[in-house]
């Protein structure tokens, strides 16, 4: 490699509430030479660095928007609901989306559940932010239906939540450029899909060193020389072929 060259490295975009720490060891397991860099990223932004190339690949949230971009969905995630401690709702094992009615329910712009009608009654304003839906709802603003991991993520004393039985589930891919796909980019895919490091499309292995050629601890060929077939035993009473050690005759 010249010195023009760089070295490879692979680039992983991953959205709020996205854990890929499981993955990313694989990762390191499998390929030490080539170091694994993490961008955390909201949703917008973690779609446009795939497009201009600031990432490699990335944990994302279904839909993807466009047709540029690859995707193959890796889980689902439950929508839960967050609630300030003391509300009805805290007092129950789950809700429906109906159990909201009468409540306002905060849709961030960053919200990436797909509602066909949106449970609750509307905010005057759409919060920016899923962190700023979060802080309303310790305001007792309103209430937020999120994804269970964000709903983990921006975990407060003062807040709970409760599974919405009849909520969008919301689905987490890896997501990388159509016309990118890369080795490197082959490699991860295999590893989230849990391919062994011998499967026929994951990165190849050096051959195994032919045994013959191997010594071992003397300096010795593991090949050794054909052992000779042991003799056939003797007849019971047989003497021995050895020569044996006579003593001197006796006087007569």
């Amino acid at each position: 490699m010249t010195g023009s060259e760089e070295s490879p490295s692979f680039r992983l975009a991953y959205v709020p509430g996205v854990t890929p720490s499981k993955w990313v060891r694989i990762w390191n397991e499998r390929l030490p030479d080539v170091p694994l860099t993490l961008h955390a990223m909201s949703v917008g932004e973690a779609f446009d660095a795939l497009r201009d190339g600031d990432a490699d690949a990335g944990l994302v949230r279904l839909p993807v928007d466009g047709t540029d971009l690859s995707a193959i969905p890796l889980y689902v995630e439950t929508s839960v609901v967050v609630v300030p401690k003391d509300h009805v709702v805290a007092a129950v094992d789950e809700v429906s989306a109906e159990d909201l009615a009468d409540d306002i329910v905060l849709h961030p712009l960053d919200d990436t559940l797909d509602w066909e009608r949106l449970p609750g009654r509307p905010a005057i304003e759409r919060p920016a932010t899923t962190a700023d839906a979060v802080d309303l709802v310790a305001a007792g603003v309103g209430l937020l239906v999120v994804p269970q991991s964000i709903a983990r993520l921006h975990h407060r004393k003062d807040l709970t939540y409760r599974p919405v039985t009849d909520a969008p589930e919301s689905r987490v891919a890896l997501s990388w450029p159509e016309d990118r796909t890369t080795d490197l980019v082959e490699d991860f895919i295999g590893i989230v899909r849990g391919r062994t490091v011998n499967s026929s499309r994951g990165r190849a292995q050096p051959p195994a060193e032919p045994k013959a050629a191997r010594s071992d601890k003397a300096g010795r060929s593991d090949k050794a020389a054909p052992r000779r077939k042991p003799a056939a035993g003797r007849p019971k009473g047989a003497k021995s072929t050895k020569s044996v050690k006579r003593g001197k005759p006796r006087g007569r």
